[in-house]
């Protein structure tokens, strides 16, 4: 008994000390390899770390890549086993969003998207904060949710900790108080972050959070990074310029227990107070699944075809609301399913595309690409087409799975869903080109080309629409584009001063109006007959700030727009004033579809299945 009295209280004494021990570690973040500077800045940067000794260990808070390719990816890994110190990383949104993996190749090549481990006394836990491959506010997703539960069960009582993400702990993170409630259940005494390449110190929560600098050189001649020193119950924040001798104190935070449970303050949270403005609009069903959604769905006669980021794919009997059944791919699934007479077929980031029974989600086939895709399907006829991560746009024989034809020039790789009109596809690429085949050959009729050298403006993510002798597009550049279908020529390119659109878009159910949602949260009506862009109506009800990409559709004489903070707005086809306004979650609405003339149903980012009734 003696014996074990000793020998817990020398173990206290040596959690004693090792809290009282003071060390150093590094912050880098946004690094952006790929970029300009990015593979020489943190050439750099690993070289001024590994020649000083108090260094313990680095945190590399995201944001690793420029655009999230394998190619950036296995460079930056390389570059940071250069690290002769211990190392923990997780992605950021450059990482995460215009992935061509579906997010799996970070995973692979770091080996973890978290991290979670003890030094000095103190916890530190980092997280993956997306968003994944949608344009929107980051958002950690579910199933890190469940993860930051059982790790935080595992930290002992009291014990404090340091938690480290990309985006900041507020509303720039959709559910940001889903992590800083559960820390605060714990001694939450710190958080970290980088996104905004500039030094910060900040409150999130109640939480003392701080920004690290990118280690970008920027407009400077080099360089830098954080050295922070925990000593006597503080955080001493040190900016080190890489290639210079000297660092530079800015902060100083305050490392103790806050004891948030006794904390009374009422922090800002969603507010769902637009629902009382139009009651005529209630929740009927929902169904959580246990991971995200990234994607839109199937529907068939109340039957509804959805799949998850684990690679689950659901099938839901939407009159008795149950399951009917699943099947597992191999993959993360960021593609919406497309449903022919009997079948579904899904693609999946595990580089195939299956096809499975719509009654018993049974394999009837399945062809290997040997690359990733998160493109979506498309079936014509007994056509399955789709483009894939590695350069090539292919199609399917839909009854037995054998390649019919593959066009190999893709520039980028391919993310949304083709459009099928009289023979031809369109379909644009993260290449910055924008594509027309002939359906039946696969050759190439025309390749348009937007004059860009940065991805990012590609018309990527946008599912274009086509009308008449005019297919229409919206991209990142903030500009609508018209293309003549026959040649691809450049028929007119409209960018409003203060109506930005951007990858949301969509036409009317008799092809004689254009939509395009704007940043701004509003959408546009566009004649599609007019001799130049310019828009007939704008609603009057804007959803705020907006970058959700998913179409905008009409269904029952209503313009559906989603938002990515988790609203449904319903609007007059032809006047554009506003019907009601849903708000359901506060993550990314992926789609809406018709169940009756009074029913719809809805997914969310955050694995959210919703059914919908207005009283008329």
């Amino acid at each position: 008994m003696k014996t074990s009295i000793l020998i817990a209280l020398f173990v206290c004494c040596i959690s004693a000390a090792a809290q009282q021990q003071p060390f150093s570690f590094a912050q880098i973040t946004d690094l952006h390899v790929g970029g300009a500077t990015g593979a020489e800045d943190l050439r750099r940067t690993v070289k001024d770390i590994n020649q000083i000794d108090s260094i313990s260990f680095v945190v590399a808070t995201g944001d690793i890549t420029e655009f999230g390719s394998d190619s950036e990816l296995l460079l930056a890994k390389q570059i940071l086993d250069s690290l002769q110190k211990p190392w923990y990383i997780v992605p950021g949104n450059h990482d995460n969003n215009w992935s061509e993996s579906g997010t799996n190749s970070f995973l692979k090549i770091f080996g973890a998207e978290t991290f979670a481990f003890s030094h000095g006394g103190y916890y530190f836990l980092g997280n993956n904060c997306g968003p994944m491959m949608r344009m929107s506010p980051g958002q950690v997703p579910y199933e890190h949710i469940v993860w930051m539960d059982s790790v935080l069960n595992t930290i002992p009582a009291g014990a404090p900790i340091i938690f480290i993400n990309h985006y900041p702990l507020d509303s720039s993170l959709n559910n940001w108080y889903e992590v800083t409630d559960r820390l605060k259940k714990h001694n939450i005494q710190m958080a970290m972050c980088g996104h905004f390449h500039q030094n910060r110190v900040m409150i999130w929560d109640g939480i003392p959070g701080v920004v690290g600098r990118s280690v970008l050189r920027a407009k400077d001649t080099t360089g830098g990074y954080n050295i922070i020193t925990i000593k006597n119950g503080k955080a001493f924040y040190n900016t080190k310029k890489t290639l210079a001798n000297e660092t530079e104190h800015w902060a100083t935070i305050e490392l103790k227990n806050y004891s948030f449970k006794n904390d009374t303050t009422q922090y800002p949270r969603p507010s769902y107070e637009v629902n009382k403005a139009f009651p005529q609009v209630k929740e009927i069903w929902r169904h959580q699944l246990k991971s995200d959604v990234g994607s839109g769905f199937a529907l068939k006669n109340n039957l509804m075809i959805t799949p998850d980021t684990k690679g689950n794919v659901y099938a839901f009997d939407l009159v008795k609301n149950q399951l009917k059944w699943t099947f597992q791919t191999g993959g993360k699934i960021y593609s919406t399913p497309a449903i022919a007479a009997n079948s579904v077929v899904v693609t999946s980031t595990d580089g195939n595309v299956y096809s499975l029974s719509l009654q018993t989600g049974k394999l009837l086939w399945k062809y290997t690409t040997h690359s990733p895709i998160v493109a979506s399907p498309v079936v014509v006829g007994n056509a399955v087409y789709t483009g894939s991560s590695n350069g090539k746009f292919r199609r399917i024989n839909l009854h037995n799975g054998r390649q019919n034809w593959v066009y190999d020039s893709v520039k980028g790789f391919v993310a949304s869903r083709p459009v099928y009109d009289k023979g031809t596809l369109y379909f644009g690429s993260w290449g910055n080109e924008f594509y027309a085949l002939n359906a039946n050959t696969g050759r190439e009729v025309w390749k348009f080309k937007d004059g860009y050298t940065n991805r990012m403006y590609s018309p990527a993510s946008c599912v274009p629409v086509v009308c008449g002798d005019k297919v229409f597009f919206v991209a990142p550049d903030r500009s609508l584009s018209v293309l003549n279908t026959a040649t691809g020529k450049l028929l007119h390119k409209k960018k409003w001063e203060k109506d930005w659109v951007r990858e949301s878009m969509g036409i009317s159910a008799d092809k004689k109006l254009v939509f395009a949602k704007t940043m701004q949260g509003d959408v546009i009506g566009v004649p599609a007959d007019a001799d130049s862009p310019e828009y007939a109506w704008k609603t009057n009800y804007s959803l705020g700030y907006e970058l959700n990409p998913a179409p905008v559709t009409e269904h029952n004489n209503l313009i559906f727009a989603l938002s990515d903070k988790g609203m449904v707005a319903a609007y007059q086809r032809k006047t554009g004033n506003v019907a009601w306004v849903h708000k359901v979650s506060n993550t990314l609405v992926n789609m809406i579809q018709p169940l009756s003339k009074n029913r719809y149903v809805l997914t969310t980012m955050d694995g959210k299945i919703i059914i919908l009734e207005e009283k008329k």
